[in-house]
């Protein structure tokens, strides 16, 4: 493997004031991260990391060298033309130094996932954990998961220690899945004896693509306990309840797709009666298959392009 410091670099300025706050009596800064490129459904992660950064000024303690990590080719960035070239969106992944309602630091790792070299990226990540004295490590983003949007959301959560996640119900046995940086973040870094642990927030299916607020704000929850933070959720609490009141509005729109959401709630409402079952998808006694319901919300949402467009 080549040298994980040639990718990073830290501002020393940043860094002293990181390093202050622990001199003062403080524990080290637990870092949160929530990378763009794997699966975010409804956009979770994002939603996540757009709130945490409003959240008050960012300060850039760590900066990745994007050009050897991202295959432009694959992802391409955005340009500006007009009358010429005016503008690059140029690709970041980063951490950030941010503060919490209480004045608390903590570090936040965002920005695109890398396409290669991930085991150097991790190896420096590791150097940054170690570097600040990081005592936990915290990853989000969001799944499609088979639920509907009228139960609480709920989470698979994951850790290096299984005293982390004691109080959280496994929703999967055994499975294999394709893999993340960050999933491979939080292996190394409990084979390298870290604490890191992460939440997948189960997002209703039929909203995996579109950015809901309800999906970041349950994920962040989990965030804020598990670090001891004190991260502004109210403030996201007005984006989730008018996503949530839109979604209704478009389902009373549709007896199809209502048919489908109190199957899934049925569905969901048998799982939570049962006891040792080891999946949301468990209880699937007269539900339509997965092709019927994604037929049948493709046709619904086409539909709603259709509306919208003749309206314009």
């Amino acid at each position: 493997m080549l040298d994980p410091r040639d990718i990073y670099d830290v501002d020393v300025d940043v860094a002293e004031r990181v390093d202050a706050a622990t001199r003062d009596g403080g524990a080290g800064p637990v870092l949160v991260h929530a990378v763009r490129g794997f699966v975010d459904a409804g956009h979770a992660g994002q939603v996540a990391v757009d709130h945490l950064v409003s959240g008050g000024p960012a300060q850039r303690l760590v900066t990745f060298d994007v050009d050897q990590l991202v295959d432009y080719r694959s992802r391409r960035p955005v340009m500006t033309f007009d009358e010429g070239w005016t503008g690059y969106d140029a690709p970041e992944l980063v951490v950030d130094l941010l503060h919490d309602a209480q004045g608390t630091p903590f570090l936040l790792l965002h920005g695109l996932e890398p396409d290669v070299q991930w085991e150097r990226w991790v190896a420096a990540v590791r150097q940054v954990v170690e570097r600040f004295d990081v005592p936990l490590v915290v990853g989000l983003h969001g799944i499609p998961m088979g639920v509907p949007h009228t139960r609480p959301i709920s989470v698979t959560a994951h850790a290096t220690r299984a005293d982390l996640v004691a109080d959280h119900t496994s929703f999967f046995g055994t499975v294999q899945v394709p893999a993340s940086a960050s999933a491979l973040l939080e292996l190394r870094l409990g084979e390298a004896g870290h604490d890191a642990m992460g939440f997948a927030v189960h997002v209703p299916h039929y909203l995996a693509q579109s950015p809901y607020p309800a999906a970041g704000l349950a994920g962040l929850r989990h965030v804020q306990r598990a670090a001891g933070l004190d991260l502004r959720l109210a403030d996201l609490e007005p984006a989730a309840a008018e996503a949530t009141r839109e979604v209704e509005r478009q389902v009373e729109g549709s007896s199809e797709v209502a048919a489908v959401v109190q199957a899934l709630e049925e569905q969901y409402d048998a799982f939570t009666r049962s006891v040792g079952r080891t999946s949301l998808l468990a209880q699937a006694t007269d539900l339509p298959t997965a092709e019927e319901i994604g037929a049948e919300l493709e046709r619904f949402l086409a539909t709603q392009v259709d509306e919208g467009g003749d309206e314009g």
